[in-house]
């Protein structure tokens, strides 16, 4: 039976211009453009010049897409160029210090590496959103969009917050790629349903609130994506932050484990579910992930990144931060880690590319389903190249294989939808793709004091947003406290504290973007008059810090003037 393929990327990164720049700062941003951004657009301008299709679904973050746009991010990308070159070019000193001349070659490999990606960042003038925007344009892919900061939406204490995200989001999309989106990447895929909001003993009183989807349906998205558990019934996978595959918190699960587990699922993920309410309007359409193929590809346990020939990404040599070793195997110690030799990891990336277009088409020869069939296969942009090195190469070598197997059509999901509209209704429960399938990952013991911050700040932006926007100044205050607001709502800092990674920067981050939101909005209340002058200053200062969406205002505007104008320009 056909079967329609949708690889779906998610690109997304909290705001760190003007932040610092080492481990967390800009060097975060431009990391992330030389491993994975600059090599994925190598191949997909290689297939466009080779007429192979490869219609990506592409999403790009508000918050990302205006760090790449801005003029900073060039700035620090170039310094970041220079500085990988610096360590090439002293490599050969530096390895015959430590007797690691063997190494050699593979500085080579880096120093060549290193000026072709920079070649094409000034043959793009720079500007990556344009080089997206274009192939878009030309029919090659589809770009969507996200909440605006990559808050965690079900967990926003009110609608209006919610509406707000969605529309900054909408309205940035709209500004950077000349339209507006038709999907929705929901942040960390968390989605809630229309019910009795409760989340947290310490949360505030709530009745029934509107369902995720109809806030999407309101600002004009068609569709969006979740993880399989939620269609299918089937126990939820989730994934740690050392790409560990998890299942109902069980950690180091195989892919096999996962396919068995997930074979007694109630409900096809093979489909488009139109997922709706009683008298609710407009519908959305939800993917579901599906966990075959995506764990095959995102799991160190069975999955492709955790081949031997593959580039380890923990061992890095310093002072430079190249890396000369590959993985090796599961269990070697990064003492013992072997050389890396790109020629086998690429031959080791074709096979697996292979591979995986087989595993797609032995899918759509399954057991005949009723309808039409899709297969979605969402996955985090910077797992290909910045986590799996090979990872853009085994993309562009997928899209190059899935020709040779007839009963595969890859397609965008719109593309999907358009030919296949969603029949049937379904009500989804409440779920992420987050380790549990569930919201813990960003609310429990060690992260609720977050929310109990952030709930009250919320009552309190929404409390004086309709009388500030009717003076110049107060609008002045008002725009920054709204990009504060929206930053400290990014869900990056939950999870990170989650992980234990770096736990003091998420604190700083977030306390930081609260207190500035705090003073900005405290200004605002009636009878504070005389705090304006220095939250104006607070404003602009701050705004030289925190300088991204334009003019986020005309979107609290329409929020407050009633959700269902919302998708209106």
């Amino acid at each position: 039976m056909s079967l329609d393929f949708v690889l779906a990327l998610h690109s997304h990164l909290p705001w760190v211009l003007n932040h610092g720049r080492w481990p967390h700062g800009s060097d975060w941003l431009t990391e992330a453009a030389l491993d994975t951004y600059l090599p994925l657009l190598e191949s997909l301008q290689a297939l466009e010049r080779d007429g192979v299709p490869a219609p990506v679904t592409l999403g790009i973050t508000p918050v990302l897409a205006n760090q790449l746009a801005h003029p900073l991010f060039r700035t620090e990308l170039e310094a970041f160029f220079e500085q990988r070159l610096e360590a090439c070019h002293a490599a050969p000193e530096s390895l015959r210090q430590t007797g690691d001349m063997h190494l050699l070659p593979l500085a080579g490999f880096w120093l060549e590496r290193i000026h072709r990606l920079r070649k094409l960042f000034h043959t793009l003038d720079g500007d990556l959103i344009a080089a997206f925007r274009g192939l878009e344009d030309r029919g090659r892919l589809e770009i969507i969009s996200s909440a605006a900061t990559h808050g965690f939406l079900p967990l926003l204490a009110r609608d209006e917050s919610i509406r707000l995200q969605l529309a900054v989001g909408v309205r940035e999309h709209r500004r950077l790629f000349g339209k507006s989106p038709s999907g929705c990447w929901l942040p960390e895929c968390a989605y809630r349903p229309r019910e009795r909001w409760a989340p947290w003993p310490t949360a505030p009183a709530a009745s029934i609130r509107r369902g995720i989807d109809e806030h999407l349906a309101d600002a004009g998205y068609r569709y969006f994506f979740v993880d399989a558990h939620l269609v299918t019934g089937a126990r939820p996978l989730g994934l740690t932050s050392d790409g560990e595959v998890t299942m109902d918190g069980e950690v180091g699960v195989s892919v096999a484990e996962a396919n068995e587990a997930l074979a007694v699922a109630q409900r096809s993920p093979y489909r488009a579910w139109r997922v709706s309410h009683p008298g609710q309007g407009a519908s959305v359409a939800a993917f579901a992930r599906d966990p075959k193929a995506s764990a095959q590809v995102w799991s160190r346990h069975g999955g492709y990144p955790g081949d031997g020939a593959y580039l380890d990404f923990h061992k890095i040599r310093w002072p430079g931060g190249l890396k000369y070793w590959r993985v090796t195997g599961a269990s070697v110690d990064l003492g013992d880690k072997a050389p890396y030799d790109p020629e086998k990891a690429a031959t080791h990336a074709d096979a697996h590319a292979a591979h995986f277009a087989r595993l797609i088409d032995a899918l759509a020869a399954e057991e005949p389903r009723k309808g039409p069939a899709v297969l979605a296969a969402p996955f985090d942009t910077e797992l290909f190249g910045h986590w799996w090195f090979e990872g853009p190469h085994f993309l562009e070598e997928t899209y190059r294989r899935l020709p040779d197997h007839p009963e595969v059509h890859a397609t965008t999901a719109s593309a999907h939808l358009r030919r296949h509209p969603p029949a049937g209704a379904l009500r989804l429960p409440d779920g992420s793709w987050g380790a549990n399938g569930n919201f813990s990952m960003w609310l429990s013991e060690q992260t609720a004091w977050t929310w109990e911050r952030l709930w009250p700040l919320e009552d309190a932006y929404w409390e004086v947003a309709a009388t500030a926007l009717t003076q110049p100044a107060t609008r002045t205050i008002l725009a920054q406290a709204t990009r504060e607001l929206l930053l400290a709502q990014s869900s990056d800092w939950q999870f990170i504290i989650s992980t234990g990674a770096v736990p003091d920067y998420a604190f700083r981050r977030f306390t930081g973007h609260c207190e500035d939101a705090e003073r900005l909005v405290s200004a605002l209340r009636p009878g504070h008059e005389a705090e304006l002058s220095a939250a104006l200053r607070l404003a602009e200062e701050s705004h030289q810090r925190d300088d991204l969406f334009p003019d986020p205002l005309p979107a609290v505007e329409a929020v407050l003037a009633g959700s269902r104008t919302l998708a209106l320009g």
